[in-house]
């Protein structure tokens, strides 16, 4: 058994490109693009996001690699305007080489009770036993699959344009949702933040989410 730490990769991207990108697609709207000038992109979003025109955020998007437990894309997956791919626990059999014979959990960092995290960390080490004894016996992956927790690492690749990642933040980063959900949620807003400001200044976030629970963030080129 394994325990590991969460991790975020984003794709390499240009946010005032981007933002300028949609401006220009946006002015088709009002055959204003003599208007546009360096900064122009900047009121222009503004304006839309201000009006609820957040049609035109749809023209660009971005993909991030996730690593996390399997709980945090069973909430992500159910956004129905993104794309997902993700780590099969059907075809993924760890008890093999590749994954070095061996189940890896997620870290549960948040749970802070000493007494209930020696729990956790028992009932993830019977799991995976029992997994092995199953395969052991002859079960397929598709049946030894139905033994594996929420805390479950896996890779996902998700894919979104701007409007609906603006949505997913809306919903994703708050004290509503799920500690491992947060995870990921609020570093990637807080970078979106700041490459994007004009699109994703105004969108709140769990302040008190303690940033050592922060998933890794990573930018990378895909």
């Amino acid at each position: 058994m394994r325990i590991v730490e969460p991790w975020i990769k984003v794709e390499k991207f240009d946010g005032k490109e981007i933002m300028r990108r949609i401006e220009r697609a946006c002015r088709t709207c009002y055959r204003s693009e003599d208007k546009i000038t360096d900064e122009s992109y900047k009121n222009l979003l503004k304006n839309c996001i201000s009006r609820g025109h957040e049609s035109v955020l749809e023209h660009e998007k971005i993909t991030v690699r996730i690593y996390n437990d399997i709980g945090s894309y069973k909430d992500l997956t159910r956004h129905r305007f993104a794309s997902f791919s993700v780590e099969s626990t059907r075809y993924c059999s760890y008890d093999k080489d590749k994954y070095g014979n061996e189940i890896s959990f997620i870290n549960p960092i948040y749970i802070e009770d000493k007494e209930v995290y020696e729990t956790w960390k028992k009932t993830m080490q019977e799991i995976e036993n029992g997994y092995k004894k199953m395969k052991e016996l002859g079960a397929t992956t598709d049946m030894c699959r139905d033994v594996l927790p929420h805390s479950t690492a896996a890779e996902y690749t998700m894919t979104a344009n701007i409007r609906e990642w603006k949505h997913i933040f809306g919903l994703r980063a708050n004290n509503h949702v799920h500690p491992s959900i947060r995870q990921v949620m609020i570093p990637l807003l807080k970078y979106f933040k700041e490459q994007m400001p004009e699109i994703f200044d105004e969108i709140p976030y769990d302040e008190d989410f303690k940033q050592e629970y922060y998933a890794k963030l990573s930018v990378e080129e895909f």
